[in-house]
């Protein structure tokens, strides 16, 4: 296999793991108030400063985990026309697989393709029956399960039920690194619009640049991403100085970090920081995405806490579905093929 070569420009920097902070979950699931306070400033800081941060202790099984990453690594693996069974433009609810190139996260640098990665958006297994699908709410409603692994199904379903709990659990810490009671964001959360998106990177060979690479520069849509990440690495991030680090994986953790709603949220208090994917390790490469998204109808205005006389709001108010679906529109190439309002 020819080996990669990396533009000057996409080289990472090698800096110690704390640019990007490790925070103990532990304390805040079962220590005192005063050790969730704790833990929520770490929170905050974090978000103020880079906007990532690693979380240990975090309750999620790693037998679970690694059983998650092996049966997306054989659904990946099987013909692409298998996986079209499922493909996302099949879905009114933005479900299924997509191929390679079938997401572009850079546009303005990848003209000519998207990023080299295919995935599967997973989100909250309505039945037809529920009073949003009724309704026609959009971006609600049943998953496309692949037939094959059949133990896909019942694994991504428990991993998104933990997920969903531990994203709760953040929310919280952000409400008291933010000033605000703890359940401040949980009228907000009745049905969340959360997106459980295995991810699959190809190894990238040649010269690259960033005219195409795994997922192209950007920042997450929605409130928050838990990500797991194998080991190969690859995630690079954005700093305050403009200069991109490693988001060196670290066995036992997960990588949170904040979101475009979010920052819209806290009026940019909390950063919405830019990261990039470029595997180059000869190898494939996985992740699992965990985007955690307030209810489809959640007002999404700059919080009391983040705007005063001498810092006005710098965002009007919108929904959080109208801003989710703005940048599913601006991102997907199926959405683009077909102009069909979800």
């Amino acid at each position: 296999m020819t080996t990669a070569m990396l533009d000057p420009s996409l080289l990472g920097e090698r800096v110690g793991l704390e640019a990007i902070p490790v925070i103990d979950m532990l304390p805040f699931f079962t220590g005192s108030d005063d050790s969730r306070q704790a833990v929520a400033r770490e929170i905050g800081v974090a978000c103020r400063n880079i906007g990532f941060f690693y979380i240990s202790n975090h309750g999620i099984p790693q037998t679970l985990i690694d059983r998650a990453f092996a049966l997306c690594a054989e659904f990946f693996a099987l013909s692409a026309e298998e996986k079209a069974e499922i493909a996302i433009a099949r879905s009114p609810n933005h479900r299924g697989w997509f191929a390679v190139g079938g997401e572009n996260l850079d546009p303005s640098k990848q003209k000519k393709g998207g990023d080299l990665k295919e995935g599967i958006k997973i989100g909250q297994d309505l039945p037809a029956n529920h009073d949003l699908v009724k309704k026609g709410i959009p971006l609600h409603g049943p998953n496309q399960w692949p037939a094959h692994p059949a133990e896909l199904v019942p694994t991504m379903r428990e991993l998104y039920y933990l997920l969903s709990n531990l994203s709760r659990e953040l929310m919280h810490a952000f409400a008291l690194a933010l000033e605000l009671r703890e359940d401040y964001f949980d009228d907000r959360l009745h049905i969340p619009m959360a997106t459980l998106g295995p991810l699959h990177y190809p190894p990238q060979t040649g010269t690259i640049t960033e005219n195409q690479i795994g997922a192209g520069a950007h920042s997450d849509f929605g409130a928050l991403t838990i990500l797991a990440q194998d080991r190969n690495g690859g995630l690079q991030v954005r700093n305050a100085a403009g200069k991109w680090i490693n988001a060196t994986p670290i066995p036992g953790t997960y990588v949170v970090n904040i979101g475009e709603m979010m920052a819209r949220w806290t009026n940019d208090v909390f950063a919405a920081t830019a990261h990039r994917v470029i595997n180059a390790s000869g190898q494939e490469r996985y992740s699992m995405p965990f985007f955690f998204d307030p209810s489809f109808d959640a007002e999404v205005s700059v919080l009391p806490t983040c705007q005063g006389p001498d810092n006005p709001p710098k965002y009007a108010p919108t929904t959080s579905y109208q801003h989710l679906i703005e940048m599913i529109n601006a991102t997907f190439d199926y959405r683009h093929e077909d102009e069909r309002e979800l």
